[in-house]
């Protein structure tokens, strides 16, 4: 049996101690995940600036989003969907019960469950933040037509689910 080819890696030039007019990244663009990280970064970035007024970080606006469209969702739920450890849940949870934005009520069939639900309160924050969050994605997603926009969304989803 032959040998097993190995994966060809970019030649890196050793430092000469002359100076680069311009960087090149040429390999890093061709990885996924640089390119996600990267896409990311720029949306996160005016994402944390737009929703400082809300008082939500991106992972409270995850949470918060999931009970407002799923009343009466469970901790664990919350957790196998957003990918989220307990422990950090139960400090968020009792962050955004303590600022009257969701309230825990008995689960319907599960005794030992309780369900999470979004008060008024924290509803009318959504209503306000989930459309100021679709505005700075439009925004920062200008460049693409609304078909690239539904393709790239639909690809990025094929990588995580």
């Amino acid at each position: 049996m032959p040998p097993a080819k190995k994966a060809r890696t970019p030649k890196v030039e050793p430092a000469t101690g002359s100076a680069i007019d311009q960087v090149d990244t040429s390999y890093l663009q061709t990885l996924m995940g640089y390119n996600a990280r990267r896409a990311a970064l720029s949306i996160i970035e005016l994402f944390l600036e737009r929703l400082a007024p809300y008082g939500l970080k991106p992972v409270d606006f995850s949470v918060m989003s999931t009970i407002c469209h799923n009343p009466g969702v469970t901790s664990r739920q919350l957790c196998a969907t957003l990918n989220l450890l307990p422990p950090n849940l139960v400090g968020l949870i009792q962050s955004l019960e303590s600022r009257g934005l969701i309230e825990r009520k008995p689960h319907p069939h599960d005794g030992r469950a309780v369900g999470l639900h979004a008060t008024p309160k924290g509803q009318g924050l959504m209503e306000q933040a989930e459309q100021t969050a679709t505005e700075l994605e439009l925004e920062k997603t200008a460049k693409l037509t609304p078909a690239q926009r539904k393709t790239l969304l639909a690809l990025l989803q094929k990588i995580y689910r």
